[in-house]
């Protein structure tokens, strides 16, 4: 397999979209195939022999997304020199675009996988009129290929009600020797306050508004404020929020910035709870990793996380709602043996989700849909 990825985010940045995709290029050359990485420009990147970088500048409307618009010459002649047996597009946009169109001129497989719910983004941020064009757009664009690949089967059921064909779910697994009880840290613990009665409650993720993160932060004051010195709040990433995020948090609230490696594998497993109240996310990552660490998710009542979140491992709540989200809180203050049993729960169902699988799906439908060359 010689696979083209087109993608408007990948590494050095750090997102759920980018880290699946550099999963996906080291299961690909894992398995022997090669992977050519078309993206955008990163300041912070390194170069590197299998990824092309197409000049880029920030979108208006959301400054931490780069776009680039290369020429279709170009993308075709990158194409022609690589002789892909696969052009998968994972960004609608941009780059996505460039390698849709040079893959249907050169007569390569085409498929894409649709990570980011732009309507609901869209919606969130008032431009609700761009709804009904955007589902258009993203119509024609993905109908181009032969799959739509989707991270939930509830996904699929929302595109495909718009009219998208050739869908196909794309789970997402998790690591669970990275991400594991054994990195719990009293130490870690003690130096956000807490002790072994306290309960703490982790946010990770992008610090953007359309994360629900007003919800959670009003869930957390309200808890606070009943079971003084019960709670300890944990908020573990960056973004364009972080500033008004860090103001309107519960007093005593601990921000770390954007974490990796160990140190992001002892911050979940250090907590005892996980809050997730977005309803935006076509798939929480976060919250595949926060139940390999043993830690239960209290998320919002939607498809996508009641697909990744069964009732025994956590709670839902109802989407939008910061009283509810605080309900479910109060119980878990008051009944830390449910949040064990839970936790322990949620270890055992992100155990039977490795990675392993995931690709041997997805390579699977790969080579299904492109012709050998």
């Amino acid at each position: 397999m010689r696979l083209a990825l087109f993608t408007d985010t990948f590494h050095p940045q750090v997102n759920g979209v980018a880290r699946t995709l550099a999963r996906l290029c080291e299961a690909v050359r894992a398995r022997g195939g090669q992977v050519r990485v078309f993206t955008t420009t990163d300041a912070h990147a390194q170069p590197h022999p299998d990824t092309v970088r197409f000049p880029s500048r920030a979108f208006w409307a959301y400054p931490e997304l780069q776009l680039a618009w290369p020429s279709s010459t170009a993308v075709i002649a990158a194409l022609r020199d690589f002789n892909p047996t696969l052009v998968h597009a994972a960004t609608e946009f941009g780059v996505g675009l460039a390698g849709r169109r040079a893959a249907l001129q050169l007569g390569v497989p085409f498929v894409s996988s649709y990570h980011t719910s732009f309507t609901a983004y869209a919606g969130h941020y008032g431009l609700g009129l761009l709804a009904t064009p955007g589902w258009a757009y993203l119509r024609w664009f993905h109908n181009g290929g032969q799959r739509t690949y989707c991270p939930t089967q509830s996904i699929v059921n929302e595109v495909t009600a718009q009219g998208f064909t050739g869908c196909s779910v794309w789970s997402r697994g998790v690591d669970s020797e990275r991400f594991s009880p054994s990195y719990r840290s009293e130490a870690f613990r003690e130096r956000l306050g807490a002790d072994a009665g306290t309960l703490v409650v982790s946010y990770v993720g992008r610090l953007a508004a359309e994360k629900g993160i007003d919800v959670a932060i009003s869930a957390l004051h309200q808890v606070a404020d009943a079971h003084p010195g019960k709670i300890r709040c944990l908020f573990v990433g960056d973004g364009p929020y972080e500033h008004t995020a860090r103001n309107a948090a519960p007093r005593g609230s601990t921000f770390t910035g954007k974490l990796e490696g160990p140190a992001l594998s002892e911050a979940y497993a250090s907590s005892d709870v996980l809050i997730f109240p977005s309803t935006t996310d076509t798939f929480g990552n976060v919250m595949l990793e926060a139940m390999a660490s043993g830690v239960p998710v209290l998320a919002a009542n939607v498809g996508p996380s009641r697909e990744v979140v069964p009732p025994d491992t956590g709670w839902l709540a109802t989407p939008g709602e910061a009283d509810a989200f605080a309900q479910v809180l109060h119980e878990t203050v008051q009944d830390r043996p449910d949040v064990v049993r839970r936790g322990l729960r949620a270890r055992e169902v992100a155990l039977a989700r490795s990675w392993g699988a995931i690709w041997d799906a997805l390579f699977s439908d790969y080579l299904a849909v492109h012709a050998p060359r």
